[in-house]
């Protein structure tokens, strides 16, 4: 009986593309647990509004684009902040379907709290580096972000 076609092996445990979505995960499921219970917002959620405190007047498409994520989770997620009162929506007078999103004034009390939170958490897990290290990493996310975003405009 001849010997079975070796198979292509990939041990996902070393798997970059893997452990960095592991670890992302379970960073924002720790982040997560700050302010979900207290503020009833998910991760979705406050995403979007992390995005806008840092600058309003975008559309969703932009969120979407900026936090990587898919256009139907921003879409809800924005629905559900404007449920919550937590955000405003302008129609652009010259295009009606073109609107811009900004946090409401009751949607940045929310996010001044979390914040502090969430930079607090930050300053924890990286206390686990030397700040050498705390730099190099930043400077090997930088270069494997640039580096992803050339491979995606180079297929395009």
């Amino acid at each position: 009986m001849p010997s079975p076609k070796p198979h292509a092996e990939l041990r996902l445990e070393r798997f970059l593309p893997y452990r960095l979505s592991v670890l992302s995960n379970r960073v924002s499921q720790d982040i997560a647990r700050l302010y979900s219970a207290r503020f009833n917002l998910s991760i979705t959620e406050w995403r979007v509004m992390a995005v806008l405190g840092h600058e309003r007047g975008l559309s969703a498409n932009t969120v979407a684009e900026r936090t990587a994520m898919d256009k139907v989770a921003v879409s809800r997620a924005v629905s559900a902040l404007m449920g919550k009162k937590f955000l405003n929506r302008q129609t652009d007078p010259t295009d009606a379907r073109r609107s811009s999103l900004a946090l409401s004034a009751k949607g940045y009390a929310v996010f001044d709290q979390i914040v502090p939170l969430a930079l607090a958490y930050e300053r924890k897990i990286l206390a686990h580096l030397a700040p050498e290290a705390q730099n190099t990493l930043l400077a090997i996310l930088n270069t494997l972000e640039a580096a992803e975003l050339a491979e995606k405009l180079g297929a395009e």
